[in-house]
């Protein structure tokens, strides 16, 4: 059963892949805005919870009243599984992804990651990485939340993995506040290393803003560490130590 939903999950976000992203291509050709609400808002959204739907996956958002409607924040998000990226495409407010260069080079998917203005990072080269961060925070000032895995890559267990620094001189540089998110549930769904996925609840809670207003460059440090504690205090307090 589990294969057989897998199987029809990926069948979903294939076709709905390829067909979104034609019709992305279209509206950029054609002149289409890219603004809130638009296509380019919608169409993403719709594809995460398709897919998601599709698994026998549910997601439970926590903290959303807590964000100013329109406002514009770069949310920092632990990183267990690809469902994390779906759970957060499909209910998160208008936002773009840091996501990994390599996916760029996927024929019509990379072209729908470029057009609704996902940032490529090449993690392996610094220099690089820190210019991505430039134009993460170009997508900021034109009014899209900016998504970012500071753990880099997926981990293997909810605790909460030392952070890339460069995530935090981004919202310091864009001076918008930081909302901290942890995500649970997606390694029961799949875990890093696996193809067989499972049906289940993942619970994505917003914690409260960080602000940067005032921050510089060597305040960096700082703000990656209490970023990092409020979220492992979290895992810890709602999952971890009640074990």
């Amino acid at each position: 059963m589990a294969l057989v939903r897998t199987i029809a999950t990926m069948l979903v976000i294939g076709v709905l892949t390829v067909v979104f992203a034609a019709i992305l291509i279209l509206a950029a050709l054609i002149g289409v805005p890219n603004r809130s609400g638009s296509i380019y808002d919608v169409l993403p959204r719709v594809w995460a919870r398709c897919a998601l739907w599709a698994g026998g996956v549910t997601v439970r958002l926590h903290g959303l009243e807590a964000l100013a409607p329109g406002g514009t924040f770069i949310f920092v998000c632990n990183h267990v599984s690809l469902f994390d990226i779906l759970a957060l495409a499909g209910w998160l407010p208008r936002n773009n992804f840091v996501a990994k260069a390599e996916l760029f080079k996927i024929p019509v998917f990379g072209t729908g990651l470029r057009i609704l203005g996902t940032v490529p990072m090449e993690r392996t080269n610094q220099k690089a990485a820190f210019g991505a961060y430039d134009v993460a925070a170009d997508r900021i000032k034109s009014g899209s939340s900016v998504v970012v895995f500071p753990e880099g890559t997926r981990g293997t267990d909810y605790s909460i993995r030392r952070f890339k620094k460069g995530p935090f001189v981004l919202a310091i540089k864009a001076g918008v506040p930081i909302v901290p998110v942890v995500i649970y549930g997606t390694i029961g769904i799949l875990p890093k290393g696996k193809l067989v996925m499972h049906p289940g609840p993942i619970d994505v809670y917003l914690l409260e803003q960080v602000p940067t207003a005032g921050l510089t460059y060597d305040d960096r440090d700082t703000l990656a560490h209490d970023v990092r504690d409020r979220m492992q205090t979290m895992m810890d307090d709602l999952y971890l130590n009640r074990k």
